[in-house]
């Protein structure tokens, strides 16, 4: 009888931590949803992956130098839904972006939106807002 407990205890538990792990991992924990942050730069890579993409942004500052920026998406199943497709950013397209900033202050950011220099907009969480 104890076993049976025990194992029922133990299976019962599985249904509460598991999904606290998973939701730890997909949350964004990392960004802070309370803030936006908007730059201008020019692509330098499109990482179209599982289980988030990553749009790298070359960004130059004021005093010349570059920061690379990470913006993170979705995978590319979600990102192919929502009509972005890597062919949309090529190395050196001129881009301005919008995203939810890192709390930690790192260079990077849950995209929003992204703006290509030919006016074309992408929003890689949905359509855009109603307005």
């Amino acid at each position: 009888m104890n076993r049976i407990r025990v194992a029922t205890f133990l299976f019962g538990a599985l249904f509460v931590v598991v999904p606290l792990l998973v939701e730890a991992h997909h949350s964004g924990v990392m960004f802070d949803s309370t803030k936006e942050i908007t730059v201008e730069g020019t692509v330098k890579e499109f990482q179209y992956t599982n289980p988030h993409s990553w749009l790298l942004v070359d960004v130059t500052n004021k005093d010349g130098s570059v920061t690379t920026w990470g913006f993170e998406a979705e995978g590319p199943t979600t990102l192919m839904q929502r009509r972005i497709r890597p062919s949309d950013f090529p190395f050196g397209t001129k881009v301005t972006i919008t995203g939810n900033p890192m709390k930690d202050g790192r260079p990077g950011a849950t995209w929003i939106k992204a703006v290509r220099a030919d006016g074309k907009a992408f929003y890689p969480r949905g359509q855009a807002p109603q307005q």
